[in-house]
């Protein structure tokens, strides 16, 4: 069987907020690592309320590895927290 995708790129990075809990929060997909990066702080506030964001221990960037149904997501490297954050943690 062909596989069709839908999209002319597909979406294999990702930006996860990673709870205190250790539940996770999709934030941001995208085609590359520099669109993360880019966009993952903007949707942090956009995605999360104030007390969602409060509960965040770390933001991963996450790449899709494998083929489309059968793959899984491996991480990349640590995001850096909003300096909001880090300043009222170390408070």
């Amino acid at each position: 069987m062909k596989s069709v995708l839908t999209e002319s790129k597909p979406q294999l990075w990702r930006a996860v907020a990673v709870f205190e809990s250790g539940q996770d929060c999709l934030l941001y997909l995208g085609a590359s690592s520099p669109q993360i990066r880019a966009g993952y702080l903007r949707a942090f506030n956009d995605v999360l309320d104030a007390e969602e964001r409060d509960q965040v221990k770390a933001i991963l960037l996450q790449r899709w590895h494998g083929a489309p149904d059968a793959g899984r997501w491996v991480e990349q490297a640590e995001l850096s927290l909003p300096k909001e954050l880090r300043l009222a943690r170390s408070a």
